[in-house]
């Protein structure tokens, strides 16, 4: 059941507007000022607060401000409730953070679309999306609802790549961002000696292509090649721009989908210029654990080309090769016959990434 915070010190206005939430299915708790509101917010933990603006003690945007400071209570969606119908005091409630802004007198239905509307858009915000094509699709149809776009592609369909196909080539129009269903795909830089910098080892259910999607020139930044063999789906340009500017709550949400890889990326990057060779190399092994692409069994996992890893730490090959062969004489890692990196302490591995 769903809980509603309805602070208001009109008591008549209170207590009809609590019985109307109350047979509609909601638990409710009411406060008839703004410095009991609060209380009773952190108390209650509402799944939505409805808050009159001119009250005593402490006024609607006081309380907005206050439960916008806390970390427990910022989230909660807010809906002003006032009998004063000025523009500015609108404007004034909105750029605060509200969500919505009813004026008094109010119809039922009004206000229970306006309150089921706001529940929606935040069960779509908290919602896991699964990390598969069918977990894709169907973000895709929930954000095509909540933005009313019908021209908004939907179920994408998987492509089949081979090892060592290319997915794009840096400096081609960036077209499409794409999400890997299945296998591993290598994003790249080329030096101007001809050396490659590994901007990334990407496993199913990571997102590639999305900054060359925002850069101005339009051209991916980038390289992608397959390492095994691989399923993927594109996702095309125009959608990914809808995705991200035509609907706020649809952004966070689309936002935090395909960022995750990005902050690998600028960690990568800070330890390229202050992390020692053996802090990246442990780093690296780390994060490849931790997306599946190695294992801590024999004979589990892939097998990662010394060069590209050495394209991750940023060093030579041989200096790559040499820190595996120290972490192996220490015990932290060992190799099988197919020469897949294995495991064996990965709390010490986190040791020498943190401090070493």
């Amino acid at each position: 059941m769903k809980k509603i915070l309805v602070i208001e010190d009109n008591k008549h206005v209170r207590e009809n507007t609590a019985e109307l939430l109350a047979l509609a299915g909601y638990a409710v708790v009411t406060a008839e000022n703004g410095k009991m509101g609060v209380e009773k917010a952190k108390e209650f933990a509402p799944d939505l607060v409805i808050c009159d603006i001119m009250m005593p003690q402490m006024d609607g945007y006081d309380v907005l401000r206050t439960l916008a400071q806390d970390s427990t209570t910022s989230s909660t969606p807010f809906i002003f409730l006032t009998a004063k119908t000025d523009r500015a005091d609108m404007r004034m409630g909105m750029n605060l953070g509200a969500d919505d802004y009813l004026t008094k007198p109010f119809e039922e239905k009004e206000l229970l679309d306006a309150i089921f509307c706001r529940l929606n858009k935040t069960d779509f915000l908290k919602k896991e999306i699964a990390k598969n094509l069918e977990g894709v699709n169907t973000f895709l149809e929930e954000a095509s609802q909540y933005m009313d776009l019908e021209s908004l592609s939907r179920d994408h369909v998987l492509k089949e790549y081979d090892k060592k196909d290319i997915v794009f080539w840096e400096g081609e129009n960036a077209h499409s961002l794409y999400f890997i269903e299945s296998g591993m795909v290598k994003t790249y830089k080329s030096t101007e000696d001809g050396k490659e910098l590994v901007t990334g080892i990407h496993s199913a259910g990571s997102f590639i292509g999305q900054l060359s999607l925002l850069n101005a020139a339009g051209m991916y930044a980038e390289n992608a090649i397959v390492m095994e063999h691989a399923e993927l789906s594109a996702i095309p340009k125009s959608d990914f721009v809808k995705l991200l500017y035509s609907n706020p709550m649809v952004s966070q949400k689309f936002i935090n989908m395909i960022s995750n890889n990005l902050i690998d990326v600028q960690t990568q990057l800070v330890d390229m210029a202050f992390a020692s060779v053996r802090q990246r190399a442990a780093k690296a092994l780390l994060q490849l654990y931790d997306k599946g692409i190695i294992k801590d069994r024999v004979n589990e996992g892939l097998d990662i080309p010394r060069e590209d890893f050495a394209g991750m730490i940023g060093t030579a090959t041989e200096t790559a090769i040499r820190t595996l062969s120290d972490f192996k004489e220490e015990g932290l890692i060992t190799t099988d016959s197919g020469r897949r990196v294995v495991l064996l302490d990965k709390e010490e591995l986190q040791l020498v990434a943190d401090f070493r």
